[in-house]
């Protein structure tokens, strides 16, 4: 996906004969996964995109090489200054760095969060960062929940931006999550095709919903690497990127995300729970037992395939711990 900056603020897509025929709001999604199809569909409608210049509607079908202009919309909340946080850096070069988020960090400041984000992390330790998503989102191309997590790329250039879209939007990043699940699936791996739109009554959540307006493909694989009484732990490579696809997808197969308070109805889990042994009620984990494994994807600069792997979180390797189950490094 051709994409090049226009005139200041303002970045170009030219539409390719493959993306004929797409939604405008879909395609402007796979090019820039850091913001919500909910924030370009505003974008849209307030005008600040263009086809060939002029104003659309988001559901409006591309022509191949129509002209597509973005000016990214500048939220209230912004980010003047970084903050002292410690960073877990995987993986960096002078074009992009891969850091493991930890759990309970938002990745940008939005209502409710202004401080301690990701974000204020990376303008305190890095003087470079891309400017595609805003003065709120730098270096940001996609992003995790506040309570997974794991490996997420930030760039420190434009370019690398770009090109690091282009391979998200192609699907040709590889993502690989571990969870523990609330149940045990009756299968050993599955491929599960649902398509996810906003929840009918509760806004803040997506559900599997077929035939509807918000709705948008969604593909996940899993594989079972363990089962101990009712609790499963999967390996899972989700194929597209929608809103909360693996937490949707699993509490859909009847398998929440243990601790999942969203989907899963309940948001921690003792010892004495976890192993049906003994009395300690110590909680053992208070968030969503998910967790942004690794990462594969091709160096914009270098054309080397990365691989990036982020280590088990604490929390989470004290459940795995509990349930007497072994992740291997390169697992």
């Amino acid at each position: 996906m051709p994409a090049k900056p226009a005139e200041e603020g303002c970045q170009q897509l030219i539409v390719t004969a493959d993306q004929a025929g797409q939604r405008l709001d879909t395609l402007l999604a796979q090019a820039f996964p850091a913001f919500s199809r909910a924030q370009l569909q505003r974008a849209i409608t307030g005008g600040a995109v263009t086809v060939e210049d002029e104003a659309v509607k988001p559901s409006c079908r591309l022509r191949v090489e129509q002209r597509v202009s973005i000016k990214f919309p500048e939220p209230r909340t912004t980010v003047e200054q970084g903050e002292d946080i410690p960073l877990d850096i995987l993986w960096e070069d002078e074009h992009l760095v891969v850091v493991n988020k930890p759990p309970r960090m938002v990745v940008h400041p939005g209502k409710g969060h202004t401080a301690g984000t990701l974000v204020s992390a990376l303008l305190f330790h890095f003087h470079q960062l891309s400017e595609l998503g805003g003065t709120y989102r730098p270096g940001i191309v996609h992003r995790l929940d506040r309570d997974t997590s794991g490996a997420l790329v930030v760039a420190k250039t434009d370019q690398v931006h770009h090109h690091i879209s282009n391979q998200f939007a192609a699907r040709s990043v590889k993502k690989e999550y571990l969870a523990v699940l609330a149940a045990v699936p009756d299968r050993d791996r599955d491929l599960i095709e649902q398509p996810i739109g906003i929840h009918p009554r509760q806004r803040e959540k997506m559900a599997v919903r077929k035939e509807h307006s918000s709705s948008r493909n969604a593909v996940s694989f899993y594989e079972v690497t363990a089962r101990r009484g009712n609790y499963a732990v999967v390996r899972v490579l989700p194929r597209t990127g929608r809103t909360h696809q693996i937490r949707v997808h699993l509490a859909h197969v009847g398998c929440p995300v243990l601790c999942d308070a969203l989907y899963g109805g309940r948001s921690e889990i003792t010892r004495r729970e976890l192993t049906e042994q003994g009395e300690d009620a110590s909680v053992l984990l208070d968030r969503q037992a998910l967790h942004a494994h690794k990462l594969t994807f091709e160096h914009p600069h270098s054309g080397e395939l990365l691989s990036i792997t982020a280590p088990i979180p604490a929390d989470i390797q004290t459940v795995l711990d509990a349930l007497q189950v072994s992740i291997g490094a390169d697992s």
